[in-house]
């Protein structure tokens, strides 16, 4: 879905950029080029990149392991 008309970026282009290191608003802003114009893009452009940055965390972090409880005997 397109996200900022004006320089033709889509919601998967935005994507790309965080996993690729974008982190923030100014980050997009540099390497594809949104707000800079009539800054309508900015709200939604905001909630793909925060989306994004979870997705991106929720894939680097380790799932946790299972814990197991044994008996010994004594």
């Amino acid at each position: 879905m397109y996200i900022c008309i004006c320089k033709g970026v889509t919601d998967s282009a935005i994507r790309e950029a965080v996993n690729n290191g974008a982190e923030r608003m100014r980050d997009l802003k540099s390497c594809l080029g949104v707000t800079e114009q009539c800054g309508i893009c900015a709200c939604h452009t905001k909630e793909v990149l925060e989306q994004a940055r979870m997705q991106k965390t929720q894939l680097l972090s380790p799932e946790p392991k299972p814990t197991y409880l044994y008996e010994t005997s004594a």
